[in-house]
This record gives C-alpha cells, structure tokens and sequence, in this order.
C-alpha cells in the first residue's frame, strides 16, 4: 500500500543506495503516476532487499533496513507529490513538485500560476493527501469558491483522491541472505 511505504520512508525504514541515481523525472511524469495511481492503473513493482550493513546514500549505514534496489523515481515522485518533501533534482537543488487536482473534471496538472489563480483546480494535492488538511476543510474551500457544484458529490471526488493512498504497489523483498552480486 503507498501510505505504508510512505510511512517506511518517512521512518527511515527504508535505505536508498549509495549508488542510487539522483531524482530524474520531470513533474510531467510524476503528475502521470498520480493520476495512473487515481485510475487504479498498475505501476510496477518497488524491490528492496534486507541488508545488514550498506552504505545509503545520505552516508549513513543502512544495517536494519530495507535497501530500495528498484523503485527510487516512483517513491521520491511520491513522497514529493504526497507528503510535500522537496526533493533533489540532477543539479542537487532542492526543488518541490506541486500536483494539481480538479475535482469537477478529475484532472490532474503540475501546478503553476495559471492554475493556482484559478478556482476550478486545488493547486495542491499534498496538504490533503499527507493529512495536514481534512477532507471537510478541503470541499468546503473549493466548494465556496465554486457555489454551483454539488458538495456530496465533489466529497465523493475528494474520497476517490484520497484514496490514492490506499493503491496496492506490489513490493518484492529480496532475502537479506543473498550477495550483493
């Protein structure tokens, strides 16, 4: 489930690499796992392995944790898109990725100031998504701005959003017994 590997992350359970790529997908293609996440389209599989002692990337031994051998675009896309965490691009500058959301035509964009201005779009998924906003907070914003929608209909699209969080991600935990080659 992404919360839990969410949760992982957000724990520091799970290790990325030393040898790890930076973070190199474009917010197009993060907005594009949103969005096949939202439709319940599959999107791969996330493969760590149990290792009792490797160098991450942030230096640290990782001895307890799951190392993520594939998976690092999809979960930084994720992190950044859900919990609002910046997150290093190719240049190594902190950068947020912001995905916008509009309710009356379940679309989804990266966010810009064209859509922050205006009142059809939620200019940011993550505050809802990470739970620093409530469901109730949420439609009642966008339904002021918004006075000709129906509001159970637009909480039925704000539930559907929501549970993004709850999409199975399938993960293949390879055994902590196995060589690195």
């Amino acid at each position: 489930m992404i919360s839990a590997l969410l949760t992982y992350v957000e724990n520091k359970e799970i290790a990325i690499p030393e040898i790890q790529r930076p973070f190199v997908w474009n917010a197009s293609k993060v907005r594009d796992l949103i969005d096949s996440l939202y439709r319940g389209y599959p999107v791969g599989y996330i493969v760590t392995w149990q290792n009792p002692d490797m160098k991450s990337k942030d230096g640290k031994s990782s001895s307890g944790k799951k190392i993520l051998i594939d998976g690092q675009q999809r979960i930084t896309a994720l992190t950044a898109a859900i919990l609002g965490k910046a997150v290093k691009n190719t240049e190594y500058e902190d950068v947020h990725i912001k995905i916008a959301f509009n309710p009356k035509e379940r679309k989804f964009e990266v966010s810009n100031p064209a859509i922050q201005k205006d009142v059809t779009w939620i200019s940011d998924i993550a505050p809802f998504l990470s739970g620093q906003k409530r469901l109730r907070e949420v439609r009642e914003e966008y339904c002021s701005s918004n006075p000709d929608l129906d509001q159970d209909e637009i909480e039925d699209v704000l539930e559907e959003l929501k549970a993004i969080k709850n999409r199975q991600v399938g993960v293949i935990q390879l055994n902590g017994s196995l060589d690195i080659d």
